[in-house]
């Protein structure tokens, strides 16, 4: 099977302007502010490309965060030090655009996203998100996310969950 897409961090060839996922933030964060916040190093983007079209198919973003241990559950809690946080990569924003739905894109973002994790050399635990709604809560649920701290919207996945390896 061919990939269609490749992700890469986002650059100035990428034509942000045509993408639409259906939910006007998400569009108008790519189109204007994405840029700007990898310009400041406070979030990577990184995009689906397609590789037919050269359309953005999709992006996320990551940047550096902690959690505090105590937020965790148990079975993750075992998992790392007793330090009173636990440095984590949130997962900012996910989106597909609407012509690239029910293609599994988004899956394939997160996969990405953890591998980068363990890829880089800064020490990081686990992915994090704020799920902007129920449906996209279950979207990360379905996915190994777990809730933190007690907040249904606010999830958490150890990096080991998706069973990649840095070498890869």
């Amino acid at each position: 099977m061919t990939i269609p897409f490749r992700v890469e961090a986002l650059g100035r060839g990428h034509a942000r302007a045509g993408f639409s996922c259906g939910v006007e933030a998400l569009d108008r964060y790519l189109a204007q502010q994405a840029a700007q916040d990898v310009r400041r190093r406070v979030s990577a983007c990184y995009v689906a490309v397609d590789l037919a079209s050269e359309r953005i198919a999709g992006y996320y973003t990551l940047a550096a965060a902690s959690v505090p241990l105590s937020g965790l559950s148990e079975d993750l809690a075992r998992l790392v030090p007793r330090y009173p946080m636990v440095p984590v990569a949130r997962l900012g924003r996910l989106a597909v655009d609407l012509g690239y739905r029910g293609r599994k894109l988004g899956a394939a973002l997160l996969a990405d996203a953890a591998l980068r994790g363990l890829r880089s050399e800064v020490g990081m635990f686990a992915l994090v998100v704020d799920a902007k709604d129920d449906i996209a809560a279950g979207f990360y649920r379905h996915h190994g996310f777990q809730p933190l701290g007690g907040n249904a919207r606010q999830l958490i996945v150890a990096l080991k969950h998706f069973g990649l390896r840095a070498g890869r």
